[in-house]
């Protein structure tokens, strides 16, 4: 870490951001929360019962991997900015960083204690987990430790599409308590599995188009990405209507899982034609809060 003041990312003002919805998305609760909703939510829909020990699981693991994505991102931001090719560079260099990540960095001894805490706590329940999920979170481990590796560890880290990776394995991740425990799910689930990851990657592209709108480095982004965000709202609109048309014609899934990513879909295209009249961080956050539509459709939940 660089030890003058001139040279780290400079910590944004953090203190006005102490409403719930910004507090749940500054402490990285905010992944958790919606990784283990849509786990228990698939599973439910399905008539699968998940012990209280697979959904703590999942939310530890999801809690750590945000967590510690943040403090890297704004570690090895702060690492750029000690290269003497940097120093005379304008403020701009700063943009990639946002309120999460500075909260991450002020405080990174107490996430890094936590992220620790969290790590003993998941050795102690992957013994409870079934053998096939733990089967197939290996194979998704493996897909997420590459990314890493990838997206911290080397030079072209901005030019891969983050955003599409990020929305393939959440999204795997929430079905596979399911798929584990009713392997013949599977291919019915697969169409709403693809939108679910779909929904995801929205997400985090519209994230990314409200963080760096109007920067420069937005045409530093891979190319899928730069096309997506350039016809965002047209493929929100389709997923919306793709997802309810499943939800409608679909007989062999259950229907409750496309409605909730269509109502969450187009909730997000909402956020983006409002997104100039809300805060920043509160926008970050409310995109997360977008994904809890499971909540709403709880009546219908065994219909």
């Amino acid at each position: 870490m660089a030890t003058a003041t001139s040279t780290r990312p400079p910590i944004k003002a953090i203190s006005r951001h102490t409403s719930p919805l910004a507090l749940w998305h500054l402490l990285s609760l905010d992944a958790p929360t919606v990784a283990v909703l849509w786990t228990w939510f698939i599973a439910s829909a399905n008539h699968v019962h998940l012990p209280l020990y697979s959904a703590l699981a999942m939310a530890i693991t999801v809690w750590m991997l945000y967590a510690a994505d943040r403090l890297m991102d704004a570690r090895l931001m702060d690492a750029r900015l000690m290269d003497a090719r940097l120093l005379d560079a304008s403020p701009t260099h700063h943009e990639d960083l946002e309120a999460r990540h500075y909260f991450h960095h002020r405080h990174r001894t107490s996430f890094l204690f936590g992220i620790l805490a969290a790590s003993v706590a998941l050795a102690v329940l992957l013994p409870s987990l079934e053998a096939e999920a733990i089967h197939l979170y290996l194979i998704l481990g493996g897909m997420v430790a590459g990314y890493f590796i990838l997206i911290h560890a080397t030079r072209s880290a901005h030019r891969l599409p983050k955003e599409i990776a990020v929305g393939l394995c959440f999204a795997a991740a929430t079905f596979i308590p399911t798929v584990a425990r009713r392997p013949e799910l599977r291919l019915p689930l697969l169409p709403s599995a693809l939108f679910f990851a779909a929904l995801c990657s929205f997400n985090c592209l519209f994230i990314y188009a409200w963080e760096h709108e109007g920067h420069s480095t937005h045409r530093l982004t891979h190319a899928i990405t730069r096309h997506a965000i350039a016809n965002l709202p047209l493929l929100t609109i389709f997923l919306t209507l793709a997802s309810a048309a499943l939800a409608i014609f679909d007989r062999h899934a259950a229907r409750s899982i496309p409605s909730a990513i269509a109502l969450s879909a187009a909730l997000l295209l909402l956020l983006h034609t409002r997104r100039h009249a809300i805060a920043r961080t509160t926008l970050r956050a409310a995109a997360d809060l977008a994904l809890i539509t499971p909540l709403l459709l709880l009546p219908f939940l065994y219909q």
